[in-house]
């Protein structure tokens, strides 16, 4: 199984969209920035955490910040 994304791709990201369940974000966690998939939403307001992980069913963690959701691939 492949990625939704490759590496390299360039992507387009709307910073002002609130992620959901599924979406491509781009996202920091323990101090890394990647495109990753939201697994899951705990929280709500400034509290709000997402649990990210894969396109191959691997889970990376928890994470509060969140730059912006992907809107198209190139």
């Amino acid at each position: 199984m492949r990625g939704r994304i490759n590496s390299g791709q360039l992507v387009t990201l709307d910073p002002a969209r609130i992620p959901e369940v599924g979406d491509a974000v781009l996202c920091r966690v323990r101090g890394n920035v990647y495109l990753h998939l939201v697994k899951a939403i705990q929280g709500h307001g400034e509290k709000r955490r997402y649990l990210i992980g894969n396109n191959l069913g691997k889970i990376n963690g928890w994470t509060a910040t969140v730059y912006g959701v992907v809107t198209k691939v190139e």
